[in-house]
């Protein structure tokens, strides 16, 4: 199955661009599926359809549909709702109030993760799209396998051990005084199970072949700068962006004099956009004078993108991490571009590689080339983040 995933900050049209390239790979005969994982879905109104949490058929070879995440939590982690409604309820709260806030913040992320493993899995489509949340949260949902991992190898794996061997003695005395029962087995275990899950498909994302990301922006100066954010973050985490593209450009036809500055700026911006991806490769989309809301108004957009492309390919494949020898030394270098070395904190733990850029933070388990030897020295050189050992 071929993964792509169209983020950006909001409003720049990304559920428009993720539309559009469905439709084109419905059309080349690709089974796909084009599913939001946004909380504020607007994929039923691009398509200017009714959508729901199961893939509803658009047109031949098209599938739609809209993340819920009360029904993923029921049908994935039921029973941890349940214990953590149970203890709400316990506490005072009644009953749809336990039950709404039994919903932890982050677990629609959580999810949108767990639903793109089970159509992976299932193999039913050739192409799935995700229209995710805005770049902040998408950024949140890409780091979650490696966060996750580093929580459950020190934390929940040795509580959840601890847990199954005090419950039997402790759970006579703990109920009468707090009102509820212990975690049972089956709510310690379903976190892990979950774990388990999102770990498995973080091989999926970072396979350049089978996963790419899809910056859409717009030639301002904010939003440029925050795709430039989110593709460095991306690189972070090893996720590779095989193309960008620059939406609501103001076409050369318009002469209105209200305009001309608008079009004055965006041609500024348009080249900083082509100069700060480079060499990633730039599609420009022009700003239509209508809404693109409707099957039409998508076909509109499919081929002023595509034409006779086929979506489904990898524009440009990323080599963001790479271990290089040089004699006896070596270094590894991620890529980081547009990032400057103040900005990012380097640490190192065991076997572990600890980065940190603003509150984004990854942790490499590094190959036994380099485990055993000391970070030396750190640069920034061609976009990339060269750490030496020695």
């Amino acid at each position: 199955m071929r993964v792509i995933l169209m983020t950006g900050k909001g409003g720049v049209g990304k559920t428009s661009v993720a539309a559009a390239t469905g439709l084109r790979c419905s059309e080349l005969g690709y089974r796909t599926l084009v599913l939001s994982t946004d909380p504020a879905h607007s994929l039923a109104d691009s398509f200017d359809l009714e959508l729901g949490h199961s893939p509803k058929q658009i047109k031949p070879n098209l599938w739609g549909a809209e993340l819920d995440a009360l029904m993923e939590l029921e049908g994935n982690w039921g029973a941890v709702k349940r214990y953590i409604t149970q203890v709400l309820q316990a506490r005072g709260l009644d009953g749809v109030q336990a039950e709404e806030l039994a919903i932890l913040p982050g677990m629609d992320e959580i999810f949108g993760l767990v639903r793109m493993k089970r159509h992976y899995d299932e193999g039913e489509y050739d192409v799935l799209i995700i229209d995710s949340a805005p770049t902040g949260t998408a950024l949140r949902l890409l780091s979650l396998p490696e966060v996750g991992g580093w929580y459950m190898r020190r934390f929940y794996k040795p509580l959840q051990n601890v847990s199954a061997v005090l419950r039997p003695l402790v759970e006579p005395l703990f109920r009468p005084i707090a009102g509820f029962s212990l975690p049972d087995k089956e709510v310690m275990d379903a976190p892990y199970e979950f774990y388990l899950q999102i770990e498995a498909l973080e091989t999926i994302l970072t396979d350049p072949k089978k996963t790419s990301v899809r910056l859409v922006t717009n030639p301002e100066r904010m939003v440029i700068k925050e795709s430039l954010r989110a593709h460095a973050y991306l690189s972070l985490y090893n996720v590779s962006t095989d193309l960008v593209i620059a939406n609501r450009v103001i076409p050369e036809q318009v002469n209105d004099p209200f305009f001309e500055k608008w079009k004055q700026s965006q041609k500024v911006h348009k080249q900083e956009i082509y100069d700060n991806f480079h060499p990633l490769p730039v599609k420009e989309v022009p700003l239509y004078s209508e809404e693109l809301c409707g099957l039409a108004a998508l076909e509109r957009l499919k081929d002023t993108l595509y034409k006779d492309e086929d979506p489904s390919k990898v524009y440009y494949e990323e080599n963001t991490l790479r271990v290089v020898q040089k004699d006896q030394n070596y270094s590894l270098e991620i890529y980081l571009p547009g990032i400057p070395k103040e900005q990012i904190q380097l640490n190192k733990t065991g076997d572990e590689l600890n980065v940190r850029i603003g509150n984004h933070r990854r942790n490499l388990v590094l190959p036994q080339s380099l485990a055993a030897l000391k970070p030396s020295g750190a640069k920034i050189e061609d976009d990339y983040l060269k750490i030496s050992f020695n």
